[in-house]
């Protein structure tokens, strides 16, 4: 049994060289890789197959590891763009609720320092027209008894109403 499989073993070894012998004629026939042969960096890996068979085998290898790479890379950028975006977000967000809290403070402090203008402004004004209104200040004084106006330099006051000697 064994004796009947070397045979077959041995057409599938010479159907397989023959199908590489193709391939690598078609490829070696092929326009542009005849143009690539002819050009220095051809001429070098034809002259050093080794090197050439290096190259391959390392860009075929590190084809994954840089992809998962640039993948990272994206992912990343796309992490921080989000990110930066959502920083900004609370970052305008705090300092919005910031300037609401110091713009109702301050609309309290006015409303406190306006309302203490106008009480003052009343209170002066009303002090004023009293103090120096010749008609009201005078009225009043005039209805008062004599017994309760101040000596002032031990000297009667004047009479201040009218038919009073």
């Amino acid at each position: 049994m064994a004796k009947e499989e070397m045979p077959s073993t041995s057409k599938d070894f010479e159907e397989l060289q023959r199908k590489l012998s193709l391939l690598i004629e078609s490829i070696q026939n092929n326009s542009k890789m005849v143009a690539f042969l002819k050009s220095p960096v051809g001429q070098c890996l034809d002259r050093h197959p080794f090197v050439g068979l290096a190259s391959l085998v390392f860009v075929a290898v590190s084809a994954v590891p840089v992809g998962f790479f640039l993948l990272l890379v994206v992912l990343t950028s796309l992490a921080a763009f989000v990110g930066v975006i959502v920083l900004e977000g609370l970052v305008i967000f705090v300092g919005g609720l910031s300037l609401l809290c110091v713009l109702c403070g301050l609309g309290f402090v006015s409303l406190a320092v306006s309302g203490t203008i106008v009480v003052s402004y009343m209170v002066v004004s009303s002090l004023v027209n009293y103090w120096f209104s010749p008609s009201g200040h005078l009225e009043d004084i005039g209805s008062l008894s004599d017994a309760h106006l101040p000596n002032v330099l031990g000297k009667a006051p004047p009479c201040l109403r009218e038919g009073c000697e």
